[in-house]
């Protein structure tokens, strides 16, 4: 019986944590085309805020994620067009005001048994038939919008002001892909938590870029490396006792150096 409840739920954090890494690859390539790292830090952080409001008003937390991520992605589009502040001042304000007001308000929520750690640093070894159920239908959404919006992201990734001259609504791509950026987020929290989101946003799209020569194949190498890194961090999770989050992360660190390495010795190689 004990053996059967472990493979379910051994087989529900697999499934969980490549359905993330599916979503999180093709997402994770525009991120570093168009050095977002600091946004996606932003929006993890701001969706603390959301959990701790959902508990607050009694709504389930995936709801306040969602909620608080699309309320920033919002404000920091708005927020572009002023000069007043700089970009990674806003960032940096909404990062850590975010994530402080959301520790803040959690302080004030009783009746309601809160694990901190797994939301600051995922709990996929918890997923639910529910989780997984918002993880493929969330992602499969947000990809086949992503899929719509390709090729004029892309352009406006090389360069806005030629977008503009083929005729690409810029402003309208950007907040579209914040947006979904956002979404991705609120799917990802249960795998790796608030604080190591980028994480699997950025390395396995960092340690894919070697390997490949154009954005589709990058996309695809991206969502490998982050399935490779589920498997073997939640591996290392089981062999040795380790926080699944935290270990899918290190084996996608590991990933990324192996890729320098690889393609140091090619370089090396080449004539």
């Amino acid at each position: 019986m004990i053996e059967a409840v472990m493979a379910d739920f051994l087989i529900r954090a697999v499934l969980g944590g490549i359905g993330v890494a599916l979503v999180a690859g093709p997402f994770g390539c525009f991120v570093v085309w168009r050095r977002m790292a600091y946004f996606g830090a932003t929006l993890a952080h701001g969706a603390l805020l959301g959990i701790a409001l959902g508990l607050l008003i009694g709504v389930a937390p995936i709801f306040g994620i969602a909620a608080s991520s699309l309320a920033i992605a919002v404000i920091v589009a708005g927020l572009q067009r002023q000069r007043l502040i700089g970009g990674d001042t806003v960032l940096g304000i909404l990062a850590h005001g975010g994530l402080a007001v959301g520790l803040v308000v959690l302080s004030f929520v009783s009746g309601v048994r809160i694990d901190l750690m797994a939301y600051l640093f995922g709990d996929v070894l918890a997923v639910t038939p529910v989780d997984l159920a918002w993880i493929y239908g969330g992602g499969a959404l947000v990809l086949g919008v992503l899929g719509l919006i390709w090729q004029p992201l892309l352009l406006v990734t090389v360069s806005e002001e030629l977008a503009r001259a083929e005729g690409v609504p810029v402003a309208f791509v950007h907040l579209a892909f914040m947006l979904l950026l956002a979404v991705v987020i609120a799917i990802a929290m249960k795998v790796v938590g608030v604080l190591l989101i980028v994480s699997l946003l950025i390395i396995p799209a960092a340690a894919a870029r070697p390997f490949v020569r154009t954005p589709e194949a990058m996309a695809i190498g991206a969502a490998a490396f982050g399935v490779l890194s589920v498997a073997g961090g939640l591996w290392v999770s089981l062999v040795w006792d380790t926080p699944a989050g935290p270990s899918i992360v290190t084996v996608a660190s590991a990933a990324f150096a192996a890729s320098l390495i690889a393609r140091a010795v090619r370089d090396l190689r080449a004539p």
